[in-house]
């Protein structure tokens, strides 16, 4: 086996920790960055995305039985009749230490939910840019991109056309944030590509919010019920008058 072959394998099991929350924070960011990099790897993490979202809409997840579980404890020697630790019990309970431990230090590191969301419209940024299509849908009809979104997320994004103001529609996309599918409108200023995700929130009204994340600008705001996340190596001062425009466009685009 070549030592290509043996990455790629070494890459996808690393993709199955990703997708279930395994890696700590410091690989997670070297993998999406080696996702955004590398389409291919970037298609099998959504393949194995999509398939995971089937298997829980499809498989209900169902406790063990207290037998099995009775059985395990008995292998492991942690019944209740033993009044001396055995070995399997000992090595047991340093394996759990040691996760419970781990488990900590990887929750005390963990980004806040609006940290989280922040770096995977990031991380959603610059796969679509290494991809050969940063959309799925390629239109500049705001008429023709909202219904794409139809049935694929839970709900389609305002769509605001802006394209006498120097900020045509290109199309759009589905971007992963928490494991959830969300819609990501792309435009155009010039040369410069802008992703425009929307995600669901809770949060009240908020204005726009700056900060520069690999050399990107990223703008986040919250409106109506939803926050939005804008990227682009545009500058700052284009980057926050499309999102001015974008905000103060009327409801109906």
């Amino acid at each position: 086996m070549t030592n290509s072959a043996t990455d790629r394998e070494e890459a996808v099991l690393l993709l199955h920790a990703y997708h279930d929350g395994e890696l700590d924070p410091a690989n997670a960011l070297a993998l999406e960055r080696r996702l955004a990099a590398d389409p291919a790897l970037a298609a099998e993490s959504r393949r194995i995305g999509s398939l995971r979202r089937a298997l829980r809409e499809k498989i209900p997840r169902e406790a063990a039985p207290a037998a099995l579980r009775m059985r395990i404890e008995r292998t492991l020697g942690l019944g209740r009749a033993q009044s001396r630790p055995s070995l399997r019990a000992l090595a047991a309970s340093v394996v759990l230490a040691a996760a419970l431990s781990s488990s900590a230090t990887w929750l005390a590191l963990q980004p806040t939910p609006g940290d989280a969301a922040a770096e995977a419209v990031v991380a959603g940024h610059l796969r679509a840019l290494a991809a050969p299509q940063p959309i799925d849908v390629s239109s500049s009809d705001r008429h023709t991109v909202k219904p794409w979104f139809n049935g694929r997320v839970p709900q389609a994004p305002r769509v605001v056309d802006l394209t006498y103001e120097g900020f045509p529609l290109v199309g759009g996309r589905i971007d992963v944030i928490g494991r959830a599918p969300v819609p990501t409108l792309v435009y155009r200023h010039r040369q410069h590509l802008i992703s425009l995700t929307a995600v669901p929130a809770a949060g009240a009204a908020a204005a726009p919010e700056q900060r520069t994340v690999q050399g990107y600008n990223l703008l986040g705001w919250t409106a109506d019920g939803v926050t939005y996340w804008a990227i682009s190596d545009l500058g700052a001062g284009d980057l926050h008058k499309f999102a001015d425009l974008f905000r103060a466009a009327p409801p109906d685009g």
